[in-house]
C-alpha cells in the first residue's frame, strides 16, 4: 500500500519540489530497469521457460479444465506471499479498488479487508461509509454474506469484492463475528458511494487542546491534515491530540508530510534499508505548522506502517508522548510495479527504522497465518489488558534523544498504557452496540426528525452542548429492542449512561458526520481522558 520514500536534506523543502523528484524517480526507474532486464535475459528465460512448461503439461495432461490465466495469478500470489506478509500480486480490478479506496471515490460497503485464516477480516471500516454507520468494526470477521457462508471455503479476494461491492442502494446482508464475544451479528448493509477524506474530524476539545483524528494516510492527507492544523491555531490550539488509532497505515509520503509539521528542522522522521536499494534519510524541514506546542499521539494495535512512522518519530525525538496500546508493528516498505495488463505487483523494498534505529516489524518467520494471528494472541495473553503481559527482547533497546528506553521488533510501545475499554457492568450496552441495533434506531429516529432537531441544533456545537437524551427516547429504544429481538436486558446506571451517550452521538453523526460525533463519544474515551491529563502533568 505503501508508495516509496523520498530522501531530502535537513534543509530541504521536499514537498514543493516532490512532481520534479518523482518525474527523476521515474526516468532512473525506467533506465535501470532496461538495463537490468538486458543484463539478466539469460536468468529471465531460463526461469519463464520453466513456468511455460509447466503449464503446456497442465494444459496437456490435468485431469479437468481450469482457467490458464487465474492459475498463473495464483502462482505469482503465493510466491510472493510466501517472501513476506506485505508482497502482494494483485489483478487489474484489485489494484483500481486499492487506489480508488486512497485516491478516488467508489461503490460499496465501505471497508478495507484481508483475508486471514480463511475468513474476511474487516482491516478498517472507513469513514462515514454504510459499514460504519452500521456498527462494522476493525477486527470484525465476515463469516456470512446474504446468508451463504463464506468462512472456510477458500475464498479468494476477487470473490469478496464481487460479492461486497455494488451499485449504490442495493443492499447486502453480512453475518459478523467479533472478537470477545460469542455471538454472530447480522447487518443489513445498503451499499453507498465511498467517502474519500481521511481527517476524520478537528475540532477544540478544550480552551487550548486540538483534537484531529486521521483514518488513514491517503493521497489528499497532508492538505487535509495541514488545513486543520491551521483551523486549530486560528482557534487558540496550544496543545494538540492527533488520533491515529485504528489507522492501518496508507501511503508513505502522506506519513512523512504529516511529521514534517510537527517536528522541527533538522529533526530526522525516518530512514530506510534495504538490500538492492540506497539508504534514504528523511529529515523535517522548517516549514512545519506546529512544530512547538504539547503533541500526543493515541495509538492502538491497529495503528499501522505509516502511522507507526509518525509515532515512531514523535518518541524517539521526545516531541510528545505516545498514548494508547501497542501499535501493529508493520516496518516493511512496499514498492508497487504495473504490469503490462493493468495488474501489479508489491514487493517489499527496504525496512524503515525510527530515528532512534529501531526496526518495529513484527516476526513472520511461522507464516501469513501466524502473522496476523498474532493481534488475536494479544486478547489470548492479556496484552489488551496489562502492560505486564508485554515480553520486550533487550537486544532490541534503543533510545530517544533524552535517554528513554524504547523497543524495536514487535510495534510502538507506548509511553502511557491504556488497556482495552472492557466492563462486565456494560453487558447491555454491548449488546445494543454489537447487534447494530443502536446504530438502527439513532438513523431511524434521527431521519424522521430531522427538520426538527436541525431547527433545534443549528450547528454542530448547539448540538453536543445542548441535545440531551430524554427518558422517553432511552425507553423507547429499550422496548423496541426487547420487542424486535424477544430478549431482556440487563439493565443497570452505568448501561443506561452510556446508552444514552452513544445514542446521542450516533444521532450527532447522521446530523452532522463525524462533527456531531467524535466530540460527544471522546468525553468517555479512556485513552483521550488520559491524553489530557497528561497534556497537564507534562510540559513539552
Amino acid at each position: 500500500m505503501n508508495r516509496n520514500s523520498f530522501s531530502s536534506s535537513n534543509k530541504s523543502p521536499y514537498r514543493f519540489f516532490l512532481p520534479f523528484y518523482l518525474v527523476l524517480a521515474f526516468l532512473a526507474g525506467v533506465a535501470f530497469s532496461i538495463y537490468y532486464i538486458k543484463t539478466h535475459s539469460t536468468f529471465f528465460q531460463k526461469d519463464s521457460k520453466k513456468i511455460d512448461e509447466v503449464l503446456y503439461y497442465l494444459d496437456k495432461f490435468y485431469v479437468d479444465s481450469f482457467n490458464r490465466e487465474d492459475v498463473i495469478e495464483i502462482m505469482l500470489n503465493n510466491t510472493l506471499q510466501q517472501l513476506d506478509p506485505h508482497s502482494a500480486y494483485s489483478n487489474a480490478e484489485e489494484d483500481k479498488i486499492l487506489e480508488e479506496s486512497l485516491e478516488g471515490a467508489f461503490e460499496g460497503i465501505g471497508i478495507q479487508f484481508s483475508i486471514m485464516h480463511d475468513t474476511i477480516t474487516v482491516v478498517a471500516a472507513i469513514s462515514g461509509g454504510p459499514s460504519q454507520k452500521k456498527g462494522i468494526l476493525t477486527g470484525d470477521k465476515i463469516v456470512t454474506v446474504n446468508g451463504e457462508n463464506v468462512a472456510g471455503v477458500g475464498i479468494e479476494n476477487e470473490q469478496v469484492m464481487k460479492l461486497l461491492r455494488g451499485k449504490k442502494n442495493t443492499k447486502v446482508d453480512v453475518g459478523v463475528k467479533r472478537d470477545g464475544f460469542s455471538e454472530i451479528y447480522n447487518y443489513e448493509i445498503i451499499r453507498d458511494v465511498i467517502p474519500t477524506y481521511t481527517v476524520d474530524v478537528a475540532y477544540m476539545i478544550n480552551s487550548e487542546t486540538g483534537y484531529i483524528k486521521i483514518n488513514q494516510f491517503g493521497a489528499t492527507t497532508a492538505a487535509e491534515f495541514a488545513k486543520s492544523l491551521q483551523q486549530l491555531k486560528n482557534e487558540g490550539m496550544q496543545a494538540l491530540i492527533l488520533d491515529l488509532r485504528g489507522n492501518s497505515g496508507g501511503y508513505l509520503d502522506a506519513g512523512i508530510m504529516v511529521c514534517d509539521e510537527l517536528l522541527p528542522d533538522g529533526e530526522m522522521i525516518v530512514y530506510t534499508e534495504g538490500l538492492r536499494v540506497k539508504t534514504e534519510k528523511i529529515y523535517a524541514t522548517s516549514y512545519g505548522n506546529f512544530e512547538k506546542g504539547k503533541l500526543i499521539v493515541l495509538i492502538d494495535d491497529f495503528s499501522a506502517s505509516a502511522s507507526e512512522i509518525v509515532a515512531g518519530a514523535v518518541q524517539d525525538n521526545d516531541r510528545g508522548w505516545v498514548v494508547g496500546r501497542r501499535s501493529f508493528g508493520k516496518g516493511l516498505v512496499q514498492r508497487q510495479i504495473k504490469l503490462k495488463d493493468g495488474s501489479s505487483f508489491r514487493i517489499t523494498t527496504s525496512r524503515y527504522h525510527t530515528p532512534s534505529g529501531r526496526c518495529i516489524q513484527k516476526d513472520y518467520k511461522d507464516g501469513l497465518d501466524a502473522y496476523y494471528e498474532e493481534l488475536a494472541n494479544r486478547i489470548l495473553n492479556g496484552e489488551m489488558e496489562n502492560q505486564d503481559s508485554i515480553k520486550f527482547d533487550d537486544s532490541q533497546k534503543f533510545y530517544t534523544k533524552k535517554g528513554r528506553v524504547v523497543y524495536g521488533g514487535g510495534g510502538i510501545m507506548p509511553d502511557v498504557f491504556v488497556p482495552i475499554d472492557r466492563d462486565d457492568n456494560l453487558q447491555a450496552f454491548y449488546q445494543l452496540l454489537n447487534s447494530g441495533f443502536l446504530y438502527q434506531f439513532a438513523f431511524d429516529y434521527t431521519s424522521k426528525n430531522q427538520d426538527f432537531l436541525k431547527r433545534k441544533f443549528p450547528t454542530p456545537k448547539a448540538f453536543i452542548e445542548n441535545m440531551q437524551v430524554s427518558e422517553t427516547l432511552y425507553y423507547t429504544l429499550i422496548r423496541q429492542y426487547q420487542k424486535e429481538n424477544q430478549k431482556s436486558l440487563s439493565l443497570n446506571s452505568e448501561s443506561e449512561n452510556r446508552i444514552k451517550l452513544w445514542l446521542k452521538a450516533l444521532v450527532g453523526r447522521v446530523l452532522y458526520r463525524d462533527e456531531g460525533f467524535y466530540p460527544v463519544i471522546n468525553q468517555i474515551d479512556k485513552t483521550i481522558i488520559e491524553a489530557l491529563k497528561l497534556g497537564k502533568e507534562n510540559e513539552n
